[in-house]
């Protein structure tokens, strides 16, 4: 049985470890910083097994080096060669733990950055700095058709999927998504849990592929509703699809 624990980082990053219960190992997502891993192992009394990357960012990748001088023989999965001996993974790829009762498969994601990947599975998505509840990450390397390319692809996964994502935004997105998105009951609901858990100090993700089609902006280039907003907002005519992808996160990168 698996378990996947939140780890916070820095002012809003998200470490992830998945846990396996059965052999007391584990795997780690992202560890920008080592502390609070270290911490969580010695705690729980956990091995680590290997280590993740979805991306090459200084806050994602930035405690690898501390967790491998503990123990080397670490395997470390990511696109480029970041660190020695990194086992390089790309698209169609896929990464199996604990004896082969984990696997993840790994798609490219580009757009965030050109190196971008996730892993995931039907139940599991960890995407980094592409998708976030509410909202997506800047294109910095990539081009917005891969971006928006990316979001299309990840929003294909099964309803019911588990998204992982690396950073704690879910209400500064939203109060972007309430803008552009105003008459949206599920959103308009969506804001008031996520309002309730951060008052209590409480991560608001995972999130779900189903929720994300359903409140975020960024998956929605397609609603009619959001389109007709984002027109009158910009005074001017926007086709569903790339174009209304790129108006949004244009408009997000400047509100």
């Amino acid at each position: 049985m698996f378990s996947v624990l939140t780890i916070p980082a820095f002012d809003d990053n998200y470490i992830w470890l998945i846990k396996d219960s059965q052999s007391q190992r584990c795997v780690v997502v992202d560890p920008g910083d080592a502390t609070p891993v270290l911490a969580i192992l010695e705690a729980q009394q956990l091995t680590l097994e290997a280590i993740i990357l979805t991306h090459h960012h200084r806050d994602h990748v930035g405690g690898v080096e501390a967790l491998l001088s503990m123990e080397p023989n670490i395997k470390v999965f990511c696109k480029n060669s970041l660190f020695a001996n990194a086992i390089l993974v790309d698209e169609g790829d896929q990464v199996d733990f604990f004896d082969g009762r984990l696997i993840l498969n790994v798609w490219q994601v580009a757009g965030h950055t050109l190196d971008h990947i996730a892993y995931f599975n039907e139940q599991m998505l960890f995407c980094g700095d592409t998708l976030f509840s509410g909202g997506c990450g800047r294109v910095f390397e990539g081009t917005y058709q891969q971006m928006f390319s990316a979001l299309s692809r990840l929003a294909s996964l099964p309803a019911t999927t588990k998204v992982f994502c690396a950073h704690e935004y879910t209400q500064n997105n939203l109060i972007f998504a309430l803008h552009v998105d105003p008459n949206n009951d599920e959103l308009i609901s969506y804001i008031r849990q996520v309002s309730k858990l951060r008052q209590q100090g409480l991560p608001t993700v995972p999130t779900t592929i189903k929720r994300e089609k359903l409140i975020n902006p960024f998956l929605r280039t397609s609603d009619d509703n959001l389109i007709n907003n984002l027109q009158v907002l910009l005074t001017k005519p926007i086709s569903k699809g790339l174009q209304c992808f790129e108006a949004l996160r244009i408009s997000k990168d400047h509100f």
